[in-house]
């Protein structure tokens, strides 16, 4: 490459390929530019009894448009929304259109008519908007009624009626509402919270040291009993054999022993063996008494 022209040519191809190497890196290490959405994102969570739900999407805009039959055609599935898919999160199961629904996030989308709209809860949480919709991934269907209402420039979600229960949630936009409602079983979440908080390990502890102490062995049966409500298991059986015989109620000792050897036959984890062989050997004792 001696002829000038040629090197002219390459230096400034060379020259020509670093500066671009030097702008791309330049523009990999800029700060990402933000802008303003026509449609903004927007959350809004409401907590049903122990349930929170929370319902994630972005609000476009009237701005002077036929929504209804025209943006938002009908008969065909929408994402509810725009941007990315619009997603309905339930902390605890739920029930929505007669059906009950695992605890998760689902994409919400609907299929508005005039008179009535299908409301549909995907398991494709994930996908932008409606255009890879596969209705094999629904988690259910259920029906809507639209009803007439002041205008609402940007779409918006709504909880309204909120008890212990359930809560009514409602889309807005434009001169319409679309009501649906979700119901959680409260009563029973909250029995499995408390149930999961007071075991029956809890009262045993505190049991069994007031046996091991030879101290208020009143508030030790009563514990045990405590205990035994909530879950018989071969420990609490096996401290109130323990408890009854220092109380030389020998046939009651007895009796728990029997009952506390029988459940660790069938105990899903082993007790300890040393504890059963200790108490086979306490309860040939006590059966002599």
């Amino acid at each position: 490459m001696n002829h000038p022209i040629l090197r002219s040519t390459a230096l400034a191809t060379m020259t020509a390929l670093g500066a671009l190497a030097l702008a791309g890196a330049a523009l990999a290490q800029a700060p990402q530019m933000q802008l303003p959405r026509p449609s903004p994102g927007a959350s809004v969570s409401q907590t049903v009894g122990v349930t929170e739900i929370t319902l994630r999407y972005s609000r476009p805009g009237v701005k002077e448009r036929k929504i209804w039959g025209g943006l938002v055609p009908y008969g065909e599935v929408w994402r509810t929304g725009a941007n990315e898919n619009t997603t309905i999160t339930f902390s605890t199961p739920v029930r929505l259109g007669g059906t009950e629904l695992p605890a998760g996030t689902y994409g919400l989308q609907t299929i508005p008519t005039e008179k009535e709209w299908t409301v549909i809860l995907s398991k494709d949480a994930d996908l932008w908007g409606a255009f890879n919709y596969k209705p094999e991934n629904d988690a259910v269907r259920f029906q809507a009624t639209p009803q007439p209402a002041e205008h609402q420039e940007r779409m918006g979600f709504a909880f309204e009626d909120v008890t212990d229960t359930s809560a009514k949630i409602v889309l807005r936009w434009e001169k319409i509402a679309v009501p649906f409602t979700v119901e959680v079983d409260t009563p029973k979440l909250a029995l499995a919270n408390v149930q999961q908080v007071v075991r029956w390990q809890t009262p045993l502890q505190a049991a069994n040291y007031c046996i091991q102490n030879d101290t208020c062995l009143d508030e030790a049966g009563r514990w045990l009993d405590a205990s035994i409500a909530l879950e018989e298991a071969f420990g609490n059986y096996r401290a109130k054999a323990l408890l009854l015989a220092k109380k030389s109620d020998w046939k009651g000792a007895v009796a728990a022993g029997d009952k506390a050897l029988a459940l660790a036959k069938t105990a899903q984890q082993p007790p300890p063996a040393a504890q059963v062989a200790d108490l086979e050997k306490s309860l040939a004792e006590w059966r002599k008494k």
